[in-house]
C-alpha cells in the first residue's frame, strides 16, 4: 500500500465500507475509485470518497457495509469469585504467569505503577495506538503506531515519558479495564487485579470518522469507535499472541445497540472465529441497557395484523437512529403519527427502499430505510433516522403481512449516544445485550453485587433475539475498586468491570490449561463450559435464565468440579 493509499485509512475525506468478499476480488470491481484494505481472507475494508455516502447509502451499499458504531460499555471481588481460595491451594496458585491480557479500548496509562514490575519495567508487551500515525504500524494494518516493550521501558526511564511513547488514555476506561483484569495489587487501597502476573497487549482505538457519526445521528462529542477498527484491533491481538506463542485473554468492554442482536452479523462471525482458536479466550461485557427503556418487543397476532409503538422524545433531544427488526418470514410496514398529530399513512417499502419524510408542523426530517431481507440475518430491517426530532409522543403502527404470528424488536441507541429522556413508553428490559455480547462463542458477562448477591439492575438482559443463551455468567460489577488516571483508585460499577474481572479469571484458566499443559486445546468454549459447571446457583431460580445466565462465577468451584 502506497503512502497516499495509507492516508485514506484515517482521512475524513474517505468513508469506510465493510465488505465480506470471501476471497472473491471481483466484488470490488464496482468500486473503481475504491482502495481495498484487507482484514482477513474473508473480510476487507473499502475506502471510497466521503461524498459518496449520502442519506440513501444503505439503499446503495447495504446495511452491513456501513460500519457499526461502538461505544464504551460503562465507566471485594476476588473472594466472591473464588480466586483467594484457589490461590490458597499451593498446586493451583494461579496468577496468569505467561498469559497475555488483550485490551481493545481507550488505551492505557502505561506510566501507572500497577502495570510495572517491581524493578520499574513495564508489564506491557505491545501497544498499538491507532490514533498516532507513523511508519511503525503493525504488519498489514498500514495505520497507527506500534510501541514495543523496549520503547515503553525507554519511556519509563525518561524524565518525559510521553516524548518517547506519546500514547495516552484520555478517557480512563481502558486503564480501568486493564487494572481490574491484571493490575498489581495495592493492599492499602484495597485494590487487587486478578491475573497480576500476566502481561498486556493493548489496542487504543481511533475515534469514528465524522461522516459515520453524522450518518447514524450520533452526537459529535460521543465516545464512538467504528467496526472496522475494532476488527483490525482483535486481529492484531491474536496475531501477537500467535507470533510470540502465548495464550491470551481478550476483554471486549465496548458495545453497540446496532444490528440484529442474533450473533449472525459480520463482526459476530469474525469474533466467534477468533474466540474458537486454541489458547484464546474472548470475554464480552453484556452492556448496561437493562432498565434504560430503549428496547421495545411485541408479537403480532395475524388476526389483528398490527401493533402500536409509542416513543417519547425528550426536550432538546439531538438527532438519533432507531432500528426495527422483524422476524421472517412475515413482512412489516409502518405508519407514523407525530407529536402534533400529523399522520403519515402506511409506508410500503420494496425489497430495498429509502424515504425522506418531512412534516408540516414539525421541523423533523424522518429518514426511513427498508431492507426486506437483511443480508446478515435474513430478517427485515427498518432503519429510522430522526433529524431535529420534535419532543413528545411519536406513535408508530407496525403492520404485519403474513399468516404466522410475527414479532418485532426495536432498539434505540446505547447509553452515550442518546439522552435518558427519550425512551419507549411500553419498553421491554430483555434482549438488551449489546453487540458483541450476542455472539455465541465468546463468554458474555453480566454484573452483580458480590456484597448481597443481587443483580445489577442496569445490566443488559438476555436472551439473544434468536433465543440462544446469553449472558453466560454473572461476575462482580458493583463498587469495584479500579485505577484512575491520576494513579489513584475509585469504585466503578457496570458490566465493563465484570467483564474485566472475568478476563483475569480466563487468564488463570489459560495458565492452568495451556501453560501447565492440563488442557492444550483450551479456548473460549472450554473455559466458558468449565466456569458454567462451577457457577453458584440460587436454588430458588431456574437456570439458565435471562438475567443471570447460568449463575455466579466461581473459579474455585470450577476446579472443585474437575476434581470430583
Amino acid at each position: 500500500m502506497t503512502i497516499e493509499e495509507r492516508e485514506v485509512i484515517v482521512s475524513e475525506d474517505y468513508a469506510d465500507l465493510l465488505i465480506e468478499y470471501n476471497g472473491d476480488l471481483t466484488v470490488f470491481e464496482q468500486f473503481p475509485d475504491g482502495i481495498i484494505h484487507f482484514i482477513s481472507g474473508r473480510f476487507a475494508v473499502l475506502h471510497i470518497p466521503e461524498e459518496r455516502i449520502t442519506d440513501s447509502a444503505i439503499f446503495e451499499f447495504g446495511y452491513s457495509a456501513m460500519p457499526t458504531c461502538y461505544g464504551i460499555v460503562s465507566s471485594q471481588s476476588l473472594e466472591a469469585s473464588g480466586v483467594v481460595r484457589l490461590r490458597n491451594q499451593p498446586v493451583l496458585n494461579l496468577r496468569g504467569s505467561g498469559v497475555l491480557i488483550g485490551i481493545i479500548d481507550t488505551g492505557i496509562d502505561y506510566t501507572n505503577p500497577i502495570f510495572q514490575y517491581a524493578d520499574g519495567t513495564t508489564r506491557i508487551a505491545y501497544i498499538w495506538d491507532q490514533t498516532i500515525q507513523g511508519d511503525n504500524y503493525p504488519e498489514g494494518t498500514f495505520y497507527g503506531t506500534e510501541y514495543t516493550r523496549e520503547d515503553i521501558n525507554a519511556a519509563l526511564q525518561s524524565e518525559n515519558p510521553l516524548e518517547i511513547v506519546p500514547s495516552t488514555d484520555e478517557i480512563g476506561h481502558g486503564t480501568m479495564v486493564a487494572g481490574i483484569a491484571a493490575g498489581n495489587p495495592v493492599p492499602e487501597s484495597d485494590f487487587y487485579g486478578i491475573a497480576n502476573s500476566a502481561e498486556f497487549v493493548v489496542v487504543k482505538l481511533k475515534p469514528a470518522k465524522a461522516y459515520l457519526k453524522r450518518f447514524f445521528c450520533i452526537p459529535e462529542d460521543a465516545i464512538c469507535y467504528q467496526e472496522n477498527d475494532v476488527l483490525f484491533g482483535i486481529q492484531y491481538l491474536t496475531q501477537v499472541a500467535f507470533r510470540i506463542n502465548r495464550p491470551m485473554a481478550i476483554c471486549v468492554a465496548i458495545g453497540s445497540s446496532q444490528g440484529a442482536h442474533d450473533g449472525r452479523g459480520l463482526s459476530s462471525t469474525f469474533v466467534s472465529s477468533v474466540a474458537a482458536f486454541y489458547g484464546i479466550a474472548v470475554v464480552v461485557a453484556a452492556g448496561n441497557e437493562g432498565n434504560a427503556r430503549r428496547h421495545f418487543y411485541s408479537t403480532i397476532d395475524p388476526a389483528v395484523g398490527y401493533v402500536d409503538v409509542e416513543l417519547l422524545v425528550g426536550e432538546n433531544e439531538g438527532d438519533f437512529f432507531m432500528e426495527l427488526w422483524g422476524n421472517a418470514p412475515d413482512l412489516y410496514y409502518v405508519d407514523v403519527l407525530s407529536p402534533s398529530g400529523e399522520y403519515i399513512p402506511r409506508i410500503i417499502g420494496g425489497l430495498t427502499d429509502h424515504r425522506a419524510i418531512t412534516f408540516l408542523f414539525e421541523s423533523t426530517i424522518l429518514l426511513i430505510d427498508y431492507n426486506m431481507v437483511e443480508s446478515q440475518s435474513g430478517d427485515q430491517l427498518i432503519l429510522f433516522r430522526f433529524r431535529r426530532p420534535a419532543p413528545g409522543i411519536w406513535r408508530f403502527r407496525v403492520y404485519q403481512r403474513g399468516d404466522l404470528e410475527g414479532a418485532i424488536n426495536i432498539w434505540l441507541p446505547k447509553e452515550g449516544f442518546i439522552s435518558n429522556n427519550t425512551y419507549f413508553v411500553n419498553s421491554n428490559p430483555y434482549t438488551t445485550l449489546l453487540n458483541l455480547a450476542n455472539t455465541m462463542v465468546p463468554i458474555t458477562i453480566t454484573a452483580y453485587n458480590s456484597g448481597d448477591n443481587s443483580l445489577y439492575l442496569a445490566a443488559s438482559r438476555g436472551y439473544a433475539r434468536t433465543n440462544f443463551i446469553v449472558p453466560d455468567l454473572a461476575a462482580p460489577g458493583i463498587n469495584i475498586v479500579a485505577p484512575t488516571l491520576n494513579h489513584g483508585f475509585t469504585e466503578v460499577t457496570g458490566t465493563s468491570a465484570a467483564a474485566a474481572h472475568t478476563t483475569g479469571i480466563a487468564a488463570l484458566m489459560l495458565e492452568w490449561g495451556v501453560l501447565r499443559e492440563n488442557h492444550l486445546r483450551m479456548n473460549s468454549l472450554v473455559i466458558g463450559k468449565l466456569l458454567i459447571r462451577g457457577a453458584r446457583r440460587d436454588p430458588e431460580l431456574e437456570y439458565p435464565n435471562r438475567d443471570w445466565g447460568y449463575g455466579i462465577l466461581d473459579i474455585f468451584n470450577a476446579f472443585d468440579r474437575l476434581r470430583s
